[in-house]
């Protein structure tokens, strides 16, 4: 190798590496809220600690039966936060709080999760990518006071016609805290998936770049 091609290689390099770090550098600070673009990566923890957490992925609690996630966060774009941290607001002056079962997903995960389950009907497939990927999902259900969760008539990610929104053969306390939640999110800014009762995409999070954006372990 030449010198001058040497020396554009270490350069190349150098900028490879930059790149790759600001790509991942996540903004974790209120106060630089205003300063942040609103599809920006950030941890749900720094901008509320409102919220309970139960990561599902992180776990191998979950359908797949293996833990897929290194570590147990809540990632998700600004907008998704700054919609979630209002629903939640309002949630608990009912006496509630919403609980995250996941959140932004990066596609190398989802790769992963579809070598251990690769049916559409489950898995999105990472060659289309899903809102997850986007960093505009959330799967949530509510707790109480006390942190007990509301029936919601199934667990999460139960595959079946009873998880449904549209499943009618359920308690009126299933139907009213499904209601309960589907109602807040949807005047959040959110969309409900018709499946899944704790599935819900940010509507302004559509269209946004399916991502593989990681964060680090601590």
């Amino acid at each position: 190798m030449t010198l001058p091609t040497k020396s554009l290689f270490l350069f190349l390099s150098c900028f490879a590496i930059i790149s790759c770090k600001a790509q991942i550098e996540i903004p974790a600070n209120n106060a630089n809220l205003a300063q942040l673009h609103d599809t920006t990566f950030v941890n749900l923890k720094d901008y509320s600690s409102d919220f309970v957490y139960d990561m599902k992925y992180a776990t191998d609690d979950n359908f797949l039966k293996a833990t897929v996630y290194d570590c147990a966060e809540c990632f998700l774009r600004l907008k998704t936060v700054t919609a979630l941290v209002e629903a939640n607001k309002e949630f608990i002056k009912k006496g509630y709080r919403i609980k995250l079962f996941d959140c932004y997903r990066p596609l190398d995960i989802q790769k992963r999760m579809w070598t251990i389950v690769s049916n559409p009907k489950y898995v999105a497939d990472p060659a289309k990518g899903s809102i997850h990927n986007r960093g505009g999902a959330v799967d949530i259900t509510l707790v109480d006071a006390a942190g007990n969760e509301l029936d919601m008539g199934t667990g999460f990610d139960f595959f079946g016609i009873e998880a449904s929104h549209g499943y009618s053969k359920l308690s009126q306390e299933v139907k009213d805290n499904r209601l309960l939640l589907k109602n807040v999110m949807i005047a959040s800014g959110f969309m409900p998936f018709d499946s899944e009762w704790w599935h819900y995409n940010l509507k302004s999070g559509l269209k946004d770049a399916v991502s593989n954006v990681k964060w680090d372990c601590e």
